[in-house]
């Protein structure tokens, strides 16, 4: 059963696509978009999540915009133009309300992400290090600016990153996994040889890569379950 829910972001409210499987309860876990928003491949992520037995949530960061796959201008706009604090804000609002959902087996939520979402998952892994004790971010990741403070980061971290990736870079994905290691973090950033988006089976940068999807999906959904008890 997947719906829309609206949920309470620091003083405002925010939104979401829920999906809960058919028995009714499961591991809870957070769904961050890509660049494009909340769109039908995302709310689609969640929906098999729920179909093998995970409660999924996907808040909607863009607040109801989207940007379509030969619309790649305004999807750099919308996340270039993302207030920082209310993508925060809404992500730990979403963290609270799956948390707190009676469909929600697990005393910690999972978190996985894409692209933005992979960045931004990492980022709330570190933010709620008191929820979050899983997180698969898939070919994004903090860097510069957008770099948190991961000493609250308490999450198991099992990350897939692309190689060629001219933005999140393999060098760089192998930095950051050398830096959280060192820094007594459980942390692998897989690097594959696939393009950006590989996972992204409605392909929009031509890069999607259907065995590899196959071979990750199984594993990542087995690490939720594994570790959200």
């Amino acid at each position: 059963m997947s719906e829309t829910v609206s949920f309470p972001s620091n003083g405002g409210q925010a939104a979401g696509h829920l999906a809960v499987p058919a028995s009714g309860s499961g591991p809870g876990v957070i769904v961050v978009q890509e660049w494009w928003g909340l769109n039908s491949q995302i709310r689609g992520v969640a929906d098999m999540l729920a179909d093998n037995g995970i409660v999924a949530l996907a808040p909607d960061l863009y607040h109801g915009e989207l940007a379509g796959h030969d619309e790649m201008d305004k999807a750099g706009q919308l996340m270039t133009n993302l207030p920082a604090d209310r993508a925060a804000r809404d992500m730990s609002g979403a963290v609270d309300f799956l948390a707190d959902h009676d469909a929600v087996s697990s005393e910690g939520i999972g978190v996985v992400g894409f692209c933005m979402g992979g960045l931004l998952s990492l980022i709330l892994a570190a933010n709620r290090g008191d929820r979050i004790k899983v997180a698969a971010p898939f070919y994004g990741f903090p860097q510069g600016m957008t770099v948190p403070d991961w000493s609250g980061l308490t999450a198991v971290v099992r990350g897939h990153m692309a190689d060629p990736d001219d933005h999140f870079t393999p060098d760089a994905a192998r930095a950051l996994e050398a830096e959280l290691i060192a820094g007594g973090h459980d942390v692998e950033l897989t690097v594959h040889s696939a393009g950006h988006a590989f996972m992204n089976e409605e392909n929009p940068l031509g890069t999607y890569d259907e065995a590899l999807a196959a071979e990750i999906w199984p594993a990542t959904i087995e690490l939720f379950k594994s570790t959200l008890v």
